[in-house]
């Protein structure tokens, strides 16, 4: 019989019971354990912003459900990853061993997901992935434990691969940054453009989690005059990017097309005149025309007032997951 999240919550539930039930006769019924929700997410260094977008829409589902799901409160434990594989590691253990959550919602880091992904198999325990896009994870790496309310890194890509060599041109330079994402993203654009009948002219992958100069890179990307460039980049690294690619006047001469990161709405506003003309393709937008979007956006909005982005909503769908 396969895991599901109701017979898990119910398990859970009855195990809470028979604890009550085994206390001394007369005694007022104990209020049931809390479920604990281990926030695995960067509130520190390049993704912070991430982390905090993702947590915030997460927790207004628990707030629009009163606090609880199933009778029973919602404890939110946060632990900081620092996009670090090695920290998220041992972070992740002592939400899962330490802490005893019920459930484990992130990483940002594909990198972080691939360093704890048999740790939470092993431990048998539930992780909802609210944004790191490994492809493995969907793939040779998946686990019956493992359930993703949010992209792979080949979603946002694959389809920019053809879209670009039929609308945009048939040549092109990648650069991403030195991690499991920049690989997989870069890889997936390939698969698609090159079947397309694309040519890649260059290649390169920039020092992660931090970087602030990106003119080694664009000077390269200058000498090889390339009709596109095709990047994937997000949060404070997509911002410097952006701006560096403009101001080395790259902005007029070779179109700059990437995965959606490099766009939203947490970066656009920093990123200024120097967005103009870039093409992206992505999961999601704050104009999507349906019912549960427009109550979304609403409701967010009044609650934090700023437009939510990509990552807002992979923490409400998250935490949508845990609550119906």
């Amino acid at each position: 019989m396969g895991l599901t999240r109701r017979r898990f919550l119910r398990g859970v539930a009855t195990t809470a019971a028979g604890a009550v039930l085994g206390g001394a006769a007369g005694r007022a019924r104990a209020a049931p354990a809390p479920i604990k929700i281990g926030l695995l997410l960067p509130y520190s260094n390049v993704y912070a912003v991430l982390g905090e977008s993702i947590t915030d829409g997460l927790s207004l589902v628990f707030e629009q459900a009163g606090g609880t799901v199933a009778g029973r409160r919602v404890e939110l434990i946060k632990e900081d990853d620092e996009v670090n594989p090695q920290v998220g590691l041992r972070k992740a253990k002592k939400l899962i061993e330490s802490d005893g959550v019920d459930f484990l919602v992130g990483p940002v880091s594909s990198g972080v997901l691939a360093a704890i992904r048999d740790t939470v198999h092993q431990a048998r325990q539930i992780l909802i992935v609210a944004n790191a896009g490994n492809d493995e994870i969907s793939r040779d790496r998946c686990s019956r434990y493992i359930f993703r309310a949010s992209f792979s890194n080949w979603q946002p890509n694959a389809p920019m691969g053809s879209w670009v060599a039929a609308h945009v041109a048939k040549e092109a330079y990648l650069v991403a940054p030195k991690y499991a994402a920049g690989f997989d993203m870069m890889r997936a654009f390939k698969e698609t453009f090159v079947a397309a009948g694309g040519k890649v002219v260059g290649e390169d992958y920039t020092p992660f989690p931090v970087n602030e100069d990106f003119a080694p890179f664009l000077t390269k990307i200058n000498q090889a005059a390339p009709k596109v460039v095709y990047a994937f980049f997000s949060g404070s690294q997509a911002v410097r990017f952006v701006r560096q690619y403009d101001e080395f006047g790259l902005r007029a001469r070779s179109r700059l097309c990437g995965a959606g990161f490099l766009t939203e709405s947490d970066v656009l506003p920093a990123e200024g005149q120097s967005a103009l003309g870039i093409i992206t393709g992505h999961f999601y937008s704050t104009l999507l025309d349906n019912p549960a979007n427009k109550a979304f956006v609403r409701a967010f909005r009044a609650t934090y007032a700023r437009t939510p982005d990509g990552f807002a909503v992979q923490g409400n769908d998250s935490a949508q997951v845990i609550v119906h």
